[in-house]
């Protein structure tokens, strides 16, 4: 028996459909269903390597993690990662399939929708529940035609929709009543419920709020949700998270830079830095200078590497980059980072745009060429210190030179990254590298400080239980089972 399915949307993009998913999906799962997480596209250079050899966003990976299985191409089977204003790299179903521009992409949908639903039946034929996430808006009826996200989708697959509006951003009655005025009235009429995100204050203020929606629309309530400020500790969707302000923490004993580049992906390499409480993170924005009493400047990741590299040197981050080395500053490159730190980097095929070779900032004897497969590959082992670690690898180029002899990490017998010889300058491919709590400790132990004996990765799932229970207590999770079809 094929499994039910419901879908959610959203009035607009960043109105919590990522996190309503996954507290879903966990609390079903403890309610003893075998469920599957869904988002037929996604835009996002925040992704993940599944069990299957292939890369999904970041968001699919969480939710799959809150429903306990794990994470597949099929959950994610189209994944734009921008890599400029205009253009996309396009995976479908786990794998590079190219460049799309903007208006490129409307003509390909059409192509893709086949491959869209394949990867649903494969869930649905795995599962008890899978519960589908839409893209930005349902209401963007300029780009309804081609839709594979949203409407669309929900129409081919014949599944249900809920319609997710945000009071945090205000207008939240006018952002649901205004979609059913919008929408097409088949559209309209998939739509069988509604949920109010992120009230803050006191509920009986907004009762008839509630009712006002409801007769606007004739969709039945399905909850008034309140923020859920531990959101912060789950994993981003998207650069938005980046951005967003944080407390300082004048006490922190440990002061990590990182420079915010426009490009900047898998940025949730920094979350179990901030979890740790005597680690200050301070997020450096291109139009700001690198405070230079920090104790590491870290550069994450980025889907456009050669770019983001001119903006670092434009900027004048790279002036304080080498006045942070030195004072006798450590500097850390991860992945792209990585590259970003070396000579040269080189770019035979145009894989990132124009075919070039650039200069890098000449911090490792190390040269760059971006060319072969990409790599994807949840690997483990041991850093130059002996300390264990694992993660996993989501590139293309290959890296060589001088500082590769002295090898950051062993992953069974391969090297990866390098180092200065006097070691306060490190690069390394992996990615998840902080998740891993004794090689944490050891990054700040190395930095003058200390880890709080914090176990990250028991903490995330503490937070989706936590996240899974708000979800019982303020939503009609028995209403939303008789909706699934």
């Amino acid at each position: 028996m094929a499994a039910r399915a419901l879908m959610f949307q959203g009035t607009g993009s960043d109105v919590g459909k990522s996190l309503v998913v996954a507290g879903l999906a966990r609390a079903f799962t403890l309610r003893g269903l075998r469920v599957l997480p869904f988002k037929p596209q996604n835009m996002s250079n925040n992704a993940a390597v599944t069990a299957d050899g292939g890369e999904i966003g970041r968001a699919q990976a969480l939710q799959a993690r809150a429903a306990g299985v794990p994470p597949s191409v099929h959950m994610n089977p189209v994944l734009l990662k921008p890599q400029s204003e205009v253009g996309a790299q396009l995976v479908v179903q786990g794998r590079v399939e190219g460049m799309a521009r903007a208006a490129e992409y409307q003509l390909i949908k059409p192509r893709l929708m086949p491959r869209v639903l394949a990867s649903f039946g494969i869930l649905k034929d795995q599962a008890d529940l899978v519960l589908i996430e839409g893209a930005g808006s349902a209401s963007e009826v300029n780009l309804r035609r081609h839709d594979i996200a949203n409407m669309g989708f929900a129409r081919a697959a014949d599944v249900p929709v809920v319609l997710i509006g945000d009071i945090d951003r205000g207008g939240v009655i006018a952002s649901l009543a205004g979609s059913k005025l919008v929408l097409e009235p088949e559209d309209a009429g998939m739509i069988k419920g509604f949920i109010v995100n992120r009230f803050r204050g006191d509920p009986a203020l907004f009762t008839e709020g509630m009712k006002t929606i409801s007769a606007l629309t004739g969709w039945r309530p399905i909850g008034l949700l309140p923020f859920f400020a531990e959101a912060v500790r789950l994993p981003a969707e998207d650069a938005l998270g980046v951005h967003q302000t944080r407390a300082l923490r004048p006490k922190a004993t440990t002061r990590i830079a990182v420079p915010i580049l426009p490009h900047i992906s898998n940025f949730d390499d920094l979350d179990p830095l901030d979890a740790e409480p005597d680690v200050e993170l301070i997020r450096v924005r291109p139009d700001q200078a690198i405070p230079g009493d920090c104790d590491l400047i870290l550069l994450v990741g980025s889907k456009a590497t050669i770019a983001d590299l001119r903006v670092l040197k434009e900027s004048g981050m790279d002036t304080d980059i080498r006045a942070h080395i030195r004072r006798g500053g450590r500097v850390l490159g991860l992945c792209g980072g990585y590259q970003m730190l070396g000579r040269t980097i080189s770019d035979p095929d145009g894989i990132e745009g124009q075919a070039a070779t650039v200069e890098g900032l000449g911090l490792l004897q190390v040269d760059t060429v971006l060319s072969g497969d990409k790599r994807l590959e949840a690997v483990a082992g041991h850093s130059f210190d002996g300390e264990p670690l694992s993660g996993y690898e989501m590139h293309i180029g290959r890296t060589s030179g001088p500082d590769c002899v002295r090898p950051f990490a062993d992953l069974g017998g391969l090297p990866d990254g390098g180092m200065s010889p006097d070691g306060r300058i490190v690069g390394t491919y992996l990615h998840g590298l902080f998740a891993n709590d004794r090689q944490r400790a050891a990054w700040l132990r190395r930095l003058g400080g200390h880890a709080s004996g914090l176990d990250y990765e028991a903490g995330v799932d503490a937070v989706l239980d936590r996240l899974a229970a708000h979800m019982e207590q303020h939503l009609d999770l028995t209403g939303l089972l008789r909706f699934a079809r």
